[in-house]
């Protein structure tokens, strides 16, 4: 009795009614079929514990890459554990200001929303408008509904195909079974080291509250590159971002 009441304990933690309820449709348990095993080898590969892992992802416009990184509970790093590439793009360097715009926006966000039956197959929404946002875009149109999905197209979000979109989301399903509450996502224009800021500046002088808004997101760019550590990101009463 006390074996099976120590097991039943051991499957509470292990799946928690956000992973059951997920399961329960059909693309998110095809997702786990397909791609369970795979996305454990990319653990294993990099010698990095699967059970209880924080989730990180990063995304750069200009090189067209999604980054997904993880920390285990233990430590206090991340480190990068796959890259996966936009498949598809829309609009230009800078952030979303408008709807419509057909921008993909730039900031700092957190997965706000699990859609297993999207119209693009599997989706993770993001917190876009975010507060800054809310202070620097369009006041009464925005925008909104903006997602890492499936498929390959998009008017503002950031698809990856139907079959890497499979391993993201169990990834994601895995973070928030494992009990993180959020999952930071930043949104770059470029890398934003020196050089490439400076091609930026460069080439976009003719904007510069662009390059200003660029300039206030070298830093949490920078301090993650270096410590390899999220700090927390505030909001200021102008719609800039300080640590």
């Amino acid at each position: 009795m006390k074996f099976l009441t120590f097991l039943f304990l051991i499957m509470s933690v292990q799946q928690t009614p956000f992973k059951k309820s997920q399961l329960q449709h059909t693309r998110v348990k095809s997702a786990y079929a397909e791609k369970e095993t795979d996305v454990k080898k990319y653990f294993s590969d990099r010698n990095i514990s699967f059970t209880g892992f924080y989730l990180f992802i990063r995304a750069f416009k200009k090189e067209k890459k999604l980054e997904v990184w993880v920390r285990e509970k233990e430590k206090d790093t991340y480190a990068l554990l796959h890259t996966y590439d936009f498949c598809s793009t829309s609009g230009s360097l800078g952030p979303k200001r408008k709807e419509g715009d057909l921008q993909i926006p730039e900031g700092v966000y957190h997965i706000n929303h699990f859609n297993p039956v999207s119209n693009f197959y599997l989706s993770l929404g993001i917190n876009y408008p975010n507060a800054s946002d809310k202070i620097l875009s369009d006041s009464k149109r925005p925008g909104s509904a903006i997602y890492i999905h499936g498929n390959c197209v998009t008017i503002g979000c950031i698809p990856i195909t139907d079959d890497k979109i499979k391993e993201l989301y169990v990834l994601a399903v895995e973070a928030t079974n494992n009990g993180q509450q959020k999952i930071p996502v930043h949104i770059f224009p470029a890398k934003l080291n020196g050089a490439e800021l400076s091609s930026l500046k460069k080439e976009f002088n003719a904007t510069p509250s662009l390059i200003k808004f660029w300039e206030n997101l070298e830093p949490i760019y920078q301090d993650f590159e270096k410590t390899k550590k999220l700090r927390s990101v505030k909001t200021t009463a102008q719609g800039t971002y300080s640590f």
